[in-house]
Formats: structure tokens, C-alpha cells, sequence
């Protein structure tokens, strides 16, 4: 099974990514991941969509209301984040921009005049740290090697920092089975109570919401996407009736169901 995820090798997504499949290509963009599953080029697809400290990416968000995939399972895990530097002394941090927040309460800290350099990925870091004895990276302790050390481990702000992906597959792969399910809703309308009737539906079938967010559509401004996390499976009735419900509501728009799965706690 071939899987896309972002890279280089040693980024947090492919630690994950290794857990659902053994060959494993890379790219630095989230779009890029769902377009190569949605036209087939890739069996599967893995996602960064939730972390606990910053919150939800809304790259990934975005593509999934873009292109037609399915949600077929959720992968979560711990983030340990280490910094990787030659030497110690450097004047630049780089990392991933959720990686730099993340840790933002030490690095003010201990590195208050640093520089900090957003790249693609923590892998993208660790390689400016490898390449540039001025720079430090922030990634998996596990990225030190040859010259590149490990100045300080577990430097997140927070001990239960975690992230959850989500693997991606065709939309004919979509399944009904799962304890959760993610779908994408976009009302074309905008009135008073419109976000409590999409809410209510669920209440009223016993659904418990697990994630809500909302992301501007792109159409104009004020008009908006839901995205909506379930804690109920397709396969169940009471899920068909919310579902439905919603459907009345978005019929000037639309609804994208990606799908139930279970989730799988990976830890490295």
C-alpha cells in the first residue's frame, strides 16, 4: 500500500504514517496529499487535522472540504519535541509554525532573542539545523544523528501534547463502520439560529459532538463551512436521522460525509 504524507522523512506525519503503511512518499503540502489520493495516484493519505495545545490545522481542513476523499481511520499520538542543534549556541530556531507555538512558553524562556523561522515541516528544521550550525531545529529527539545533538528534550508547553491525523482513501472506500464520523457542511445561507439548527439534530438523536469548527468558504465574506466530528458510526440509525435533518437545512448547499472509522493510538 503506498501512502502520501508530508515530509522529509522523520516528520511527525510520516511516524504516523508508518502505522498504516509500508511504502511511504512525500510532499510539503496537505493539498497535495488529498489531490494525490482523490485521483488514485495514492492508495492512502495521512493528515495532521487536531493538535491539543494550537488546535485545529486549517490547511488540512480546507482540503478536506476541496476534494471528494473518505476518513478511514484516525491516528492519535504523543508530539515529544526536541531541540536539535550542533552547537550550543545558535541565533535561529526553525520549525514548523505549529511546532514553534507549541513550545512557544520555553523558547521565550530560554531563547527570548532567537530568531524563529517557520518552514514546511519539523523535518524541513532539523535539516536547516543539520545544514547551518547557526540554526536549531524542533523535532523528534529521535532526528539527532552525525553532528546534530539533542540541546533539550520534552520542550512543548504542555507534557499531554498530542496530534491527531486522519488517513485518507478513495471516496469508494468510504465506510459506515467506525465509533466516530467526520463530515463537512456548507449551508449556502446565513440567519439567526442557523448554527443551533445545525447543532440540534444531534442533541435530538443523542449524538455527542466531539469538534465543531468553522472556516470561511471562500465565497464571500461572513459565509462559512462546518466542519463536524461525531461520536456515532454511519451504520446507526439515529445517525441517518441528524444526517437527513442537516441535509434539509444545507439544501441550498451541500453536505460531505468523509466517513466512520475508529481511532488507533500510536506511540514512538
Amino acid at each position: 500500500m503506498r501512502a502520501l504524507t508530508l515530509g522529509p522523512e522523520g516528520t511527525y506525519s510520516h511516524r504516523a504514517t508508518r502505522a498504516v503503511a509500508d511504502e511511504v512518499a512525500f510532499t510539503e503540502s496537505v493539498a497535495a496529499i488529498v489531490e494525490g489520493v482523490s485521483t488514485g495516484e495514492y492508495d492512502r493519505g495521512v493528515v495532521p487535522i487536531e493538535n491539543s495545545i494550537e488546535g485545529s490545522v486549517t490547511e488540512s481542513l480546507d482540503a478536506l472540504a476541496d476534494r471528494n476523499v473518505a476518513v478511514v481511520q484516525e491516528i492519535v499520538t504523543p508530539i515529544r519535541h526536541a531541540l536539535l542543534a550542533q552547537e550550543k549556541a545558535f541565533d535561529t530556531v526553525a520549525s514548523h509554525a505549529q511546532a514553534l507555538a507549541q513550545c512557544r512558553d520555553y523558547l521565550d524562556r530560554e531563547y527570548p532573542d532567537a530568531t524563529l523561522e517557520a518552514v514546511a515541516s519539523t523535518a524541513r528544521g532539523v535539516e536547516r539545523a543539520r545544514e547551518d550550525a547557526g540554526v536549531a531545529g524542533i523535532g523528534h529527539p529521535n532526528n539527532a544523528d552525525g553532528d546534530l545533538r539533542v540541546l533539550a528534550e520534552d520542550i512543548q508547553d504542555r507534557t499531554s501534547n498530542a496530534t491527531r491525523f486522519v488517513v485518507l482513501a478513495a471516496e469508494a472506500e468510504r465506510t459506515e463502520a467506525g465509533g466516530k464520523t467526520s463530515l463537512v457542511v456548507y449551508p449556502n445561507q446565513n440567519y439567526p439560529g442557523l448554527l443551533l439548527d445545525l447543532l440540534e439534530p444531534f442533541a435530538d438523536q443523542d449524538i455527542n459532538l466531539s469538534r465543531v469548527e468553522s472556516r470561511p468558504s471562500g465565497e464571500r465574506l461572513g459565509d462559512y463551512v462546518f466542519h463536524i466530528d461525531i461520536e456515532a458510526g454511519l451504520y446507526e440509525d439515529r445517525t441517518d436521522r441528524a444526517l437527513a435533518a442537516i441535509e434539509d437545512i444545507a439544501v441550498d448547499g451541500w453536505v460531505r460525509v468523509l466517513g466512520s472509522y475508529d481511532t488507533e493510538h500510536v506511540l514512538y
